[in-house]
C-alpha cells in the first residue's frame, strides 16, 4: 500500500483514498452497519490503521451512537451503511444533530445510475434523502482510476470535513454509488496505477483542520456595552450547552456576570450548575423563584442577555413573553434561538471570543462613552447588585428548603433522583440526561456544584428516540458514565443494547419506571380518562430484570435511596449497569401539582 491506499481493484481505491484524506484531517471514529454494497467503504475503513472502527447492527441506534461519540470528541464522525431503506434510519438522528449542531460525516452506499428506477434490489432515491438537515450534501462520481478523478475526490473529501464544521457543526452527506465487483478481487489493471502515478506527495498539503472563530468585535459593540451599564434590573440566562471547554465558557460568563453584576440563571444542562464556584451571581431554582407571582412580578428585568438557547424551563418562557425586554443573544451560530420572538439582537460570536475581545476594547469604550461623567456611577451599581442580591437571597432560601425536605423523604419519588444525582456521582461522570421528565426535574432540582460533570443530551429535536444509543456514544472510550432515564425513553432504544460488545466504557442507567409516559399526566390531555392510559401514557409492563438477562447487563431493583447511594458511589466493574426505580406516574404529577410551587412561598 501507498499511504494506505488500496489498489486491489477501482472501488477499494476509490474507498481506501476517501478514507486515507478523511483520517489526515482529523477522523479517527466511525460507525459501521453491515451490508453489501457498502462493502468497499467497510473495509478500507476496518483495515486503515488510524481510524476506530465500531460495528453497530441496527442503523437507528449506529445513527445515535455516532451523535454521542461526536458530541463528546467534538470532531466528526464517519457513519457508514448500506444502499435502501438502511440510510432512511438514519434520518432521526441527523435531524438532532443538525439541530444540536453536532458533527457527522454520513457516508451512504448506492447503486450505480443505470440500476435506478428499474426495481433493481435494494434501491431508493437516496440523493437529497434528507432534505435541508445536512450542512451539505453532494453524490461522488463514480469510483474510477483516472488520476484527475482522484485529485476530485480528494479535494471534495476535504470540502466535506470542512462543511461539517464550518461555519456552524453539523451533517454531511455523501451518497457514494458502487458498481461490482463490491469484494476486494484483483484487477491487474488498477494495480498497475501505482507505477502509473506518483502519488508520493498525493496527500501532502492536507493537514488536520478545527473549528475556529474569525469574527471579532468592532467599535459597535460600545453603544451595546453602554446600555447593558446603564440597565438597572439585567439578567443573564444560559441555556444548554457542550462547550469544547467547559471551564472556559463558565469563567467567560462570569467575567461579564461581575462585570455587569448581573444575576446568572443557568439551565440544568449548562456546565454552569457544576462549574458553580467560578461565578457567585449562579441562580439555580429560578423556575421556582418565578411560580410565586410576586416575585415575578418585582424581578421582571429590564434588559437580558442570553448565551446560547432559552433553558428548558417552561416557566421561564411563559415569564419571558410577559415581561417583554430587549434581549441580547450571544452564539456563533446563524440559527435563531428566539422561540418567543421577542425584541432580540443576535451577536453572532461565541461568549469565549466576545469576552477576549471585550478585554481588548474595554478601555477604549471607556474613554469613549465615559468621559463626561463618572464611571460605573454609584447609584447604577448600587441598584443593578441591590437586584441580583434579591435573586441571590431567594435562590439560598429556596435550596435550603429543597435540601431539608428532600433529605427527609423516605418515598421513591423521582424527583429525588436528580438531586441526588447532581451531588453524589464522582467528580467528572459525564451524564446523558433524557428527555420528558428526566430533564424537567434535573431542571427543577440539579443543585449547583464543583462535581466539573460533563453533561450530554439531545435537546435539538428534543425526542426520546436513541436515547441509550446516544448515552453509549458519549461514554464510549474508558469514560464513567450515567444515563438518566424514564422507561419509555429506554424501551424506544433496547436495540442499542446490541452494541455493547464491541463498546469500551463503564455505563450506569438510572431508570425511572413509572410505567408509562410520566409527562403527559402533566398535560391537559390527561383529563381524556377513556383514552388517555391507552393511547397516551402508554405502559408497557416490562421485566426489565428479564430484559438485563437478554444483553446480559448487570441488574439492580433498588428499594430504597440507601439502596441508591451505595450503587452510585461504587463505580461498577461491569461494562453496562442497570439500576431501576419504580415509582408512581399519578402520585408524583400530583406532587408536582401541589408541592412545586410550595417552596417559593411565605419567603420575607
Amino acid at each position: 500500500m501507498i499511504n494506505n491506499l488500496d489498489f486491489r481493484n477501482v472501488n477499494t481505491l476509490w474507498s481506501s483514498l476517501l478514507v486515507e484524506t478523511l483520517s489526515r484531517l482529523g477522523l479517527t471514529k466511525a460507525i459501521i452497519s453491515p451490508g453489501s454494497r457498502s462493502g468497499p467503504l467497510t473495509l478500507a475503513f476496518a483495515r486503515h490503521p488510524h481510524v476506530e472502527t465500531i460495528p453497530i447492527l441496527d442503523e437507528r441506534s449506529a445513527a445515535f451512537f455516532a451523535l454521542g461519540l461526536a458530541k463528546q470528541t467534538k470532531l466528526p464522525v464517519a457513519l457508514i451503511c448500506t444502499s435502501g431503506t438502511a440510510s432512511a434510519n438514519f434520518y432521526p438522528a441527523i435531524i438532532e444533530a443538525h439541530h444540536s449542531q453536532t458533527p457527522l460525516l454520513i457516508l451512504t452506499a448506492d447503486r450505480p445510475y443505470q440500476m435506478r428506477n428499474c426495481h433493481a434490489g435494494q434501491t431508493i432515491n437516496q440523493t437529497n434523502i434528507y432534505n435541508h438537515y445536512p450542512n451539505w450534501q453532494v453524490e461522488l462520481a463514480q469510483p474510477s482510476s483516472n488520476i484527475e478523478l482522484l485529485k476530485y475526490l480528494r479535494q471534495i473529501s476535504i470540502q466535506a470535513w470542512e462543511n461539517s464544521l464550518f461555519p456552524t457543526p453539523g451533517v454531511v452527506h455523501l451518497n457514494i454509488p458502487f458498481s461490482e465487483p463490491l469484494a476486494p478481487t484483483p484487477d491487474l489493471e488498477t494495480e498497475k496505477i501505482k507505477e502509473k502515478y506518483n502519488l508520493s506527495n498525493f496527500f501532502q498539503h492536507i493537514s488536520n483542520i478545527f473549528p475556529n472563530s474569525s469574527f471579532t468585535l468592532s467599535g459597535s459593540i460600545y453603544p451595546i456595552l453602554d446600555e447593558w451599564l446603564s440597565s438597572e434590573k439585567g439578567l443573564i440566562i444560559v441555556g444548554n450547552s457542550s462547550p469544547n471547554s467547559p471551564s472556559n465558557y463558565c469563567q467567560a460568563i462570569a467575567y461579564l456576570s461581575q462585570l455587569l453584576k448581573y444575576p446568572v440563571l443557568a439551565d440544568c444542562l449548562s456546565p454552569l450548575r457544576h462549574y458553580a464556584s467560578l461565578n457567585p451571581y449562579l441562580i439555580c431554582t429560578y423556575d421556582l423563584i418565578l411560580r410565586n407571582s410576586k416575585f415575578a412580578e418585582n424581578l421582571a428585568p429590564n434588559l437580558i442577555i442570553q448565551i446560547g438557547e432559552l433553558p428548558t424551563s417552561k416557566e421561564l418562557r411563559v415569564w419571558l413573553n410577559k415581561y417583554e425586554c430587549k434581549r441580547f443573544i450571544i452564539d456563533a451560530s446563524r440559527d435563531n434561538f428566539d422561540p418567543l420572538h421577542g425584541k432580540t439582537i443576535h451577536l453572532r460570536i461565541s461568549i469565549e471570543q466576545f469576552i477576549n475581545d471585550l478585554k481588548d476594547n474595554f478601555f477604549s469604550y471607556i474613554n469613549q462613552y465615559k468621559k463626561n461623567r463618572e464611571y460605573l456611577a454609584d447609584e447604577q451599581i448600587n441598584k443593578r447588585l441591590n437586584y441580583t442580591d434579591i435573586w441571590l437571597k431567594i435562590d439560598v432560601i429556596i435550596t435550603q428548603r429543597i435540601y431539608q425536605y428532600m433529605a427527609s423523604l423516605d418515598t421513591l419519588f423521582e424527583g429525588k433522583v436528580a438531586w441526588i444525582l447532581s451531588q453524589k456521582l464522582v467528580a467528572r461522570t459525564y451524564i446523558f440526561i433524557a428527555n420528558s421528565m428526566s430533564v424537567r426535574y434535573a431542571e427543577f432540582f440539579w443543585t449547583k456544584n464543583d462535581n466539573n460533570y460533563a453533561i450530554y443530551f439531545n435537546r435539538g429535536a428534543n425526542g426520546i428516540d436513541g436515547t441509550l444509543s446516544t448515552a453509549l456514544g458519549v461514554g464510549h472510550g474508558e469514560h464513567n458514565t450515567v444515563l438518566l432515564t424514564g422507561d419509555l425513553a429506554l424501551l424506544h432504544d433496547t436495540n442499542g443494547f446490541l452494541a455493547s460488545q464491541n463498546w469500551r466504557g463503564n455505563l450506569t442507567i438510572i431508570l425511572i419506571n413509572n410505567q408509562g409516559g410520566g409527562i403527559f399526566e402533566t398535560l391537559p390531555i390527561v383529563q381524556a380518562e377513556e383514552e388517555f392510559e391507552k393511547y397516551f401514557a402508554t405502559p408497557q409492563n416490562i421485566d426489565f430484570g428479564l430484559l438485563c438477562e437478554t444483553y446480559k447487563v448487570k441488574y439492580h431493583c433498588i428499594k430504597n435511596w440507601k439502596e441508591l447511594l451505595q450503587l452510585i458511589n461504587n463505580v461498577s466493574k461491569e461494562p453496562i449497569r442497570l439500576i431501576e426505580i419504580q415509582t408512581n406516574r399519578q402520585l408524583d404529577a400530583l406532587w408536582l401539582e401541589n408541592n412545586l410551587s410550595q417552596f417559593a412561598q411565605n419567603i420575607k
